[in-house]
C-alpha cells in the first residue's frame, strides 16, 4: 500500500511541477489558466464527490480527481509548450 502512496505522490508532484512550468510559459493558452483555476477551486472547495469525513475514501477521491485533471490538462498542451516544459532545467551554479 505504501508503495502505491509513494507512487501517487511522485506522480502528482511531477505533474504539478510540469503544470506550474506550463502556466509560467509565455505562450500558455488561456484555457490552461482557467482549467487550473477550476482545479484549485475544487481542491479548496468544501463540496466533494465523497465527503472528507469518510476516513480514507474522502482523501483518495481528491487525489484521484486532481491527478486525473492535471494529466488531462497537460495532455492537451500544444507540442511546443510540452517540449519546453519537459526540457530539464539547468541546476543553479554552486558558489
Amino acid at each position: 500500500m505504501w508503495k502505491r502512496v509513494a507512487w501517487w505522490w511522485t506522480l502528482l508532484r511531477g505533474d504539478g511541477r510540469r503544470l506550474w512550468r506550463a502556466l509560467r510559459h509565455p505562450s500558455s493558452p488561456v484555457w490552461l489558466k482557467i482549467g487550473t483555476a477550476l482545479l484549485m477551486l475544487y481542491v479548496l472547495s468544501p463540496i466533494d464527490f465523497i465527503p472528507d469525513t469518510i476516513p480514507v475514501l474522502g482523501v483518495v477521491d481528491d487525489l484521484l480527481m486532481v491527478g486525473f485533471a492535471m494529466r488531462w490538462l497537460l495532455g492537451r498542451l500544444p507540442a511546443h509548450i510540452r517540449a519546453d516544459i519537459e526540457r530539464p532545467t539547468r541546476p543553479m551554479a554552486s558558489r
